[in-house]
């Protein structure tokens, strides 16, 4: 059983479909990488998944329980499904520590000093033990993303979605954020990924989908995929995004 499934999926705004009919499966430990121009639906679909966008049809489960109910309560499906955005939406009057330490302590009601250490490690484990205590404007754009990931990763989920992490970053910062995500893969994390890398994609994915008009249009291993794509939209699009 897939730990992620998705079935049939219908999301719109008005009278704009943006995702229409999306059919697709994460194993558990697997990273998705998702990819496709700006429009094509990716992000709102991250944001159906973690329930901040309610959906029109089909259904979304994970580990076999549909989430996607009405009136099911959000907070606990987020707790299991961590999210970290394009832009990092870090509290500005609070130390990097704080910002990590709050959804934990408020949501799955943990006290301060049980969960002090826990996140310190996760700290020291992404290359910041030394900027804990700064606050976000005292912080690089990648070492923000970075805090961003600890904050999620803090509340122990069981699948993490990331929506254009690297896109707001300076060229010479994307390449930091990414080894995160690779060192979660080699941990076994569940992954979905909404990103316009394309290397990173091909060479750390073990599934990549494109997404055209919030359909996923062609998916496969990234090897098939970028190396031999059947659908002629696909094509086109990795003829201008490999450039």
């Amino acid at each position: 059983m897939a730990k992620l499934d998705l079935r049939g999926v219908v999301k719109r705004f008005g009278d704009n479909t943006v995702c229409d009919g999306i059919d697709l499966q994460v194993d558990t430990g697997d990273m998705v990488c998702l990819i496709g121009a700006s429009g094509a639906g990716k992000s709102t679909l991250l944001r159906c998944i973690n329930l901040l966008e309610p959906i029109e049809d089909g259904a979304i489960y994970l580990d076999g329980e549909d989430i996607s109910v009405p009136g099911l309560d959000p907070q606990g499906v987020r707790a299991r499904i961590g999210m970290v955005f394009q832009s990092y939406n870090l509290f500005p009057h609070m130390t990097a520590l704080e910002n990590a330490m709050l959804a934990p302590r408020r949501v799955l009601g943990r006290s301060r000093d049980d969960l002090r250490p826990e996140v310190e490690a996760l700290f020291t484990r992404f290359g910041l033990a030394d900027r804990m205590q700064n606050y976000p404007d005292q912080l690089s754009g990648g070492q923000q993303q970075r805090v961003a990931i600890v904050r999620a990763l803090a509340m122990r989920p069981e699948v993490m979605l990331f929506d254009e992490i690297t896109s707001a970053l300076d060229p010479q910062l994307v390449g930091e954020v990414l080894d995160v995500l690779l060192m979660l893969k080699a941990e076994g994390m569940t992954m979905l990924l909404a990103t316009h890398e394309m290397g990173f994609a091909r060479q750390a994915a073990d599934k990549v989908c494109f997404l055209k008009d919030g359909k996923i249009v062609e998916e496969g291993p990234p090897e098939t995929l970028f190396g031999s794509p059947k659908h002629p939209d696909t094509q086109a699009f990795l003829a201008r995004a490999l450039k």
